[in-house]
């Protein structure tokens, strides 16, 4: 008899909730991974996994889960919090070293209301059409808010990453985006959501080239960057803490 695990999402934002229910093991894994990256692609200030309905099938499923964890810890890099675990889940999830960085709480109303209580960072969001006006609107936006933010030394460098995101999704992903701007421990962070699941890389062009070199600009000018594939699209994400 084949096993069966059941992701359902129950909200996003600002906390995220995820009930899981059914047995987790190598058979179920895949299912696993792809709704928690789906529910980390919102970017959410943390992550709740309600497992009072999940079972341990084999220890071995956990490898799934903690290879989104290692996967997502420099983006969106939020705590995941298990909740309602059984003692004998979480035993067996507490026995597995991969999962050393996950937290437990006794259930999600005690786990909301710990995460209610702390302040939420400083973020902007906006919906943009595949145009190239986009890159205008989304300029502007990001030098409003590092004059907010107190952060306008970084406002050149931060918008044009911004610039090169959002054209990046104009000139290949054709696709409606999303694009996120916030502030979190003093660092700004950036990503864009569309809905094409190429996946971009750096190209490599020679000196006669009119394009490909946006993905390398991203790269040097920023701490760090990267892609997390999601069912509808890809969130690619960059972090910046100080000027170029």
């Amino acid at each position: 008899m084949h096993s069966q695990l059941v992701c359902r999402p129950l909200r996003d934002r600002p906390v995220a909730l995820l009930r899981l229910s059914g047995t987790l093991d190598p058979m179920t894994g895949d299912a696993l991974q792809l709704a928690v990256r789906h529910s980390l692609a919102t970017e959410p200030n943390r992550l709740l996994l309600d497992v009072s309905g999940l079972q341990i099938g084999d220890p071995r499923g956990l490898t799934a889960l903690s290879a989104v964890v290692c996967q997502t810890a420099d983006w969106p890099d939020v705590p995941i919090v298990l909740c309602g675990a059984s003692p004998e889940t979480a035993a067996v999830i507490q026995a597995a070293p991969e999962c050393a960085e996950l937290s437990f709480a006794p259930d999600c109303e005690a786990a909301l209301a710990q995460a209610g209580s702390e302040p939420v960072p400083p973020e902007v969001r906006i919906r943009l059409r595949p145009v190239p006006d986009a890159c205008r609107q989304v300029r502007q936006l990001v030098t409003q808010a590092c004059d907010a933010w107190q952060r306008s030394d970084l406002s050149g460098t931060a918008s044009l990453i911004a610039t090169e995101l959002v054209a990046n999704v104009v000139r290949h992903a054709h696709t409606t985006m999303e694009f996120t701007f916030g502030l979190r421990d003093g660092r700004l962070r950036m990503s864009v959501r569309d809905g094409s699941r190429r996946m971009p890389k750096p190209a490599d062009p020679d000196l006669s080239s009119p394009g490909g070199r946006g993905l390398w600009l991203v790269r040097d000018l920023t701490d760090a960057w990267g892609v997390l594939p999601v069912s509808d699209g890809k969130v690619v994400w960059t972090r910046l803490s100080k000027a170029a």
